[in-house]
């Protein structure tokens, strides 16, 4: 199968969390604090659980997207990286899909320090959808990456009925992870995607999986909602949710219809943690910073978001079905 394909592109959106608030002051209603320290002195705000899988992340982390989504510009993407875990990210997402995303990584780890790598849960993703093909991808994936193993391995973008059939059928792509996860290249598995939540939920009721990465923005209870069935479907079986599409491309931003503390307390409300793309290292400082706004968002102002946005949902959730 071919890469799957981020249709609304690197989400500038995403990017500049703080910065991008009135005047960098305020921030939903919340003082701009300054950002976490983790290497250095302070330590990163408490963590939450990622469903069965026990490892403790923040409301906030570094998707693999953004700056690093790119190719050929290791001096601008690996230092985000570096930022990112000096300030003691915990979750670190990055896919094979994602051009030479895991290749800074790897960079970054390697500049970091040998412990660098052990600090973080580090999760990518598979699009193959047979066994082969997706062991494959994991050895490149560790090479590039510089490790021996991934905390998660997501079978990503899933779309169509067909290709649960084809990863869950005989050679499919779930046989390489059991025998990935039997050998310990893999520790958990994952499933993403944005397209169908019909999809996602019948993965689960497939497969015992540990993680969900879905679409999760206020626009999301219009049309073909994850968060009433791949949410829903998730906690009852003590699956991790990790959020993704939080500003619709930018496009809430872009229309004012929300700002990116109100978005990201959204989503993170319902998620255990929200993947953001960066860009620089002060917009890794400001993303990272959002850990401290106040979570959760109350049902009343969450409500009063979904409202707020409605109208419009159609402009803000095009990466559906």
């Amino acid at each position: 199968m071919s890469e799957p394909v981020e249709r609304d592109g690197a989400d500038a959106g995403r990017r500049g969390v703080l910065g991008a608030a009135a005047g960098g002051g305020a921030v939903g209603g919340a003082p701009a604090a300054a950002p976490p320290q983790g290497a250095r002195g302070v330590a990163a705000p408490p963590g939450r659980t990622l469903g069965r899988t026990g490892a403790l992340v923040e409301a906030v982390s570094l998707g693999g997207e953004g700056i690093l989504r790119t190719t050929g510009r290791p001096r601008e993407a690996v230092p985000v990286i570096l930022e990112a875990l000096r300030l003691g990210v915990r979750y670190c997402d990055t896919a094979p899909a994602y051009q030479q995303s895991q290749d800074y990584y790897g960079e970054a780890f390697r500049a970091a320090g040998p412990k660098a790598r052990e600090q973080v849960f580090l999760a990518s993703k598979t699009h193959a959808r047979d066994r082969d093909g997706a062991l494959r991808l994991l050895d490149d994936s560790l090479r590039r990456l510089g490790t021996d193993h991934l905390d998660l391995w997501q079978l990503h973008d899933l779309r169509e009925r067909d290709e649960l059939d084809a990863v869950f059928g005989k050679g499919g792509a779930i046989e390489a992870v059991e025998q990935a996860r039997a050998d310990g290249r893999v520790r958990h598995v994952g499933i993403t995607g944005h397209h169908d939540p019909e999809i996602l939920v019948e993965a689960m009721r497939r497969y015992p999986v540990d993680t969900v990465l879905c679409a999760i923005n206020p626009a999301d209870p219009a049309r073909l909602p994850f968060l009433t069935t791949v949410v829903q479907e998730a906690r009852q079986r003590g699956v991790g949710v990790i959020g993704m599409k939080i500003m619709a491309a930018g496009r809430l931003l872009q229309d004012r219809a929300a700002t990116p503390a109100e978005l990201i307390r959204y989503a993170a409300s319902h998620a255990d943690t929200v993947i953001i793309g960066c860009s620089s290292i002060a917009e890794v400082r400001e993303n990272l910073g959002a850990r401290s706004l106040p979570f959760p968002m109350p049902p009343a102002e969450r409500a009063a978001l979904e409202a707020r946005v409605a109208p419009r949902a159609g402009r803000y959730d095009s990466f559906k079905a």
